[in-house]
């Protein structure tokens, strides 16, 4: 039987692979291929060298690789061990294209493993003792085979063509990203050669970072291609609510109820029947939000078709929910970042978002979700609920920060910005772990070999030999204990790096932030993720309160504070995270600007407006320090979280009280102390070094898994890295001080 003609009279890159794979591409019934598919052939059958393809979602990323790469493998020499291995983020994400990998590769006579928490024994079994075809794997598992199976490494590896790596854009910047770089680099150490990496990610800002993450050492030798054609019709909406202020006795407890039935009356009226995402942030506010609209659906007596989606609901639940998605037309998933990466939930009608998110990036990821087909635009509504400022309210409050960042984050999507990957950051907490896997591995091995292994040739190419000396020294101190050393000068694990190794929950490197318990008054009010740097005098917002930070118990994971009943809390941040300072930047021109965007709604439009006047009211277009009483002043950084928040930890460690949001800092300070300018005037006449000295030895600086292993001065270190720029800081404070001059 032969092939019909289909596509392989318009397609070069058809006739160019192999018959099972067009045999295949036939079956589905495509009549063309997908421009970046086209692309991809070429790009992967004509030479050897490392290639990111990046689109949108569902537009072809994962059949743009395999289709090339599992060519190439059946016209390739047969050697021994897995053909090809698929990396992934998530387990359902490998469940997920286990079904659309599966029968392409039995067409083309290649088992396809699919390898993690959840598979079962038989079918790993079966993988290792005859490797071949397609590896589908978590970076969790593919360090436990390290550590468990360290000398099956070599045999089970040695044929593998091309590792793919999905979602590459999820593993930038973040310790789980370094983890797979240097599972990576082990690998071909292992094997002796160099293996060829396909990443595949959403379209980013900077793809030359993306290319010094896939391959560090030869960036320039990485190919990108991304599909142009891949832009989106976006229809968009915010639409604001106002609630009245703090509650007391004088006015309505029940107004942010109202506002809250309010948003939950519109998604449900607009979302019934359709597929749609509600992103609502944390997992708290998930179910709030969840159960909110299954109490309205039940009200009315509609059949309920809102339902919960995070990481701690169960395994059944969560995939139950994803298969409804697909095949029920009334169903809408109120989410975190769970169903944010491309796991296929079938087409999605519109996306909402509750407060603004995190990111551009991260926005645009979920926008990705709406809109697949052609001619139907992608759907976004926003929900922004505001505090109505009373004459006690906070001068930012007047500002609705959450509204503006939502606005410019609208703003930067339009013009096609989103954040580019972080620099090169030490990971100190991702490399202990990886001194612990690599002895776990070998049962044992020299500092000098750790240090080739994971500094020089692998990815923490920041960490000097000193550092990493100091480092080994760490966590090899009795009171430490993860490593120890023989007689020989042979590194081991210790007793407590061999428990912690022993133990599942070691193949993560990353874990959620750290939850420290909130106590008022011997009283616990619950607990609170920690992403950022602490210290004594701050100000946090927790349970729709202020509270000024008294003691932080780093050991105990817990902060003790007290109300602050100056003004009212600001809610402004969204989910969390960094803000980027472009995002800054962005919400300081909406607010000098003069046109009102056309998604929004009348009373996001009022308030747009209300917050223009606060802007020209406090000539915060001229000036960036504004005087509110004596010993008091309000600073607009104007610049992202870690630059805002070095200068509150700079500022707090010379005896200022600072409370920090992201683009501006309220400061008040006693009268022994000078006015914050002549504060500013010493920071911009310093270096960053001294800024660094002056940080308070209370502040709280361990945010990751392994920190709480490393000392102070190398927890500061790494701080610096990522989550603190000192360098900024002359610079900073001198632009603060000449906008009064």
């Amino acid at each position: 039987m032969s092939l019909p003609p289909s596509s392989s009279e318009s397609s070069q890159g058809f006739d160019r692979l192999a018959e099972p794979v067009q045999r295949w591409i036939w079956h589905q019934g495509w009549e063309t291929l997908h421009e970046i598919q086209e692309r991809s052939i070429s790009a992967i059958l004509d030479h050897e060298r490392d290639v990111i393809i990046a689109a949108a979602t569902a537009q072809g990323k994962t059949e743009a690789a395999f289709l090339p790469l599992v060519s190439s493998v059946l016209h390739a020499s047969e050697k021994t061990g897995f053909d090809l291995v698929y990396l992934s983020p998530l387990k359902a994400l490998i469940n997920d294209q286990f079904e659309r990998l599966q029968d392409l590769g039995e067409r083309a006579d290649l088992p396809v493993y699919p390898w993690h928490g959840d598979i079962s024994l038989n079918i790993k079994q079966r993988a290792r003792r005859k490797p071949r075809g397609i590896l589908m794997i978590t970076p969790e598992s593919l360090e436990a085979f390290f550590i468990l199976r360290g000398h099956e490494v070599p045999r089970v590896f040695q044929g593998v063509q091309a590792v793919v790596i999905d979602e590459l854009h999820a593993f930038l910047g973040n310790e789980r990203g370094i983890h797979v770089r240097s599972l990576l680099t082990r690998m071909e150490q292992s094997t002796g050669r160099r293996i060829r990496r396909v990443g595949l990610s959403a379209t980013l800002q900077d793809m030359h970072l993306v290319r010094e993450y896939l391959r560090p050492e030869d960036p320039k030798d990485v190919d990108v291609l991304e599909d142009k054609a891949s832009q989106f019709w976006l229809k968009a909406q915010i639409r604001g609510y106002l609630k009245k202020g703090q509650v007391s006795d004088e006015k309505d407890p029940d107004d942010h109820d109202r506002q809250t039935h309010e948003v939950v009356k519109h998604l449900s009226k607009t979302l019934r029947g359709k597929r749609n995402l509600i992103f609502a942030g944390s997992r708290q506010n998930v179910e709030f939000y969840a159960d909110a609209l299954r109490q309205y659906s039940e009200k009315n007596r509609w059949p309920l078709e809102f339902f919960p989606h995070h990481a701690s609901l169960s395994k059944d639940h969560r995939v139950g929910l994803e298969e409804r998605l697909k095949s029920h037309p009334a169903t809408t998933a109120v989410c975190t970042t769970t169903l944010e990466l491309g796991i296929d939930i079938g087409e999605i009608e519109s996306v909402a978002q509750i407060g603004p998110a995190f990111s551009v990036s991260s926005l645009r990821q979920r926008l990705g979700r709406s809109g697949r087909r052609k001619d139907v635009p992608a759907v976004l509504r926003i929900y922004q609920i505001e505090t109505d400022p009373g004459s006690d309210s906070h001068l930012l409050d007047r500002l609705f920060l959450g509204l503006i960042q939502s606005i410019a984050m609208m703003e930067l999507l339009r013009q096609k910005w989103c954040e580019p990957p972080s620099p090169q950051a030490l990971h100190l907490s991702t490399l202990t772990h990886q001194i612990l896997s690599v002895i776990a591995e070998h049962g044992g091995t020299s500092a000098s070999h750790l240090y080739e292994t994971l500094c020089l040739r692998g990815p923490f190419l920041r960490v000097t030999r000193s550092l990493f000396a100091r480092l080994l020294r760490q966590i090899g101190s009795p009171d430490v204990a993860l490593i120890e050393q023989g007689a020989d000068g042979t590194l081991l694990l210790g007793k407590a790096g061999e428990r912690i190794t022993e133990h599942y929950s070691f193949y993560a490197v990353f874990q959620t932030p750290e939850e420290y318990r909130i106590i008022a008054d011997h009283q616990e009010l619950g607990t609170l993720p920690i992403s950022m740097v602490l210290t004594q005098d701050m100000t946090i917002v927790f349970s729709g309160r202020r509270w000024r930070i008294l003691r932080i118990h780093d050991r105990e994971k817990i902060i003790e504070v007290t109300s602050d009943r100056v003004g009212k809390p600001l809610s402004f941040g969204g989910e969390g995270g960094l803000l980027h300072d472009r995002v800054v930047a962005e919400m300081r021109n909406v607010l000098k600007g003069t046109e009102v965007p056309v998604y929004l709604d009348a009373m996001a439009t009022e308030l747009l407006e209300d917050a223009r006047v606060t802007f020209q009211r406090l000539n915060l277009d001229e000036t960036y320090v504004v005087k509110i009483r004596e010993r008091h002043a309000l600073i607009a950084t104007w610049v992202g979280t870690i630059k805002s928040s070095t200068l509150a930890l700079v500022l707090s460690g010379m005896g200022y009280s600072v409370d920090c949001y992201d683009g501006f800092l309220d400061v008040t300070w006693t009268s022994e102390l000078p006015p914050v300018m002549i504060a500013l005037s010493q920071i911009a006449h310093s270096d960053a070094s001294i800024c660094q000295q002056s940080i308070s030895p209370k502040a709280t600086l361990q945010t990751e898994k392994f920190h709480r292993f490393l000392s102070t001065d190398l927890l500061m270190e790494d701080a610096a890295s990522s989550r603190l720029d000192f360098e900024a800081m002359p610079t900073l404070a001198r632009t603060l001080i000449s906008s009064i001059q």
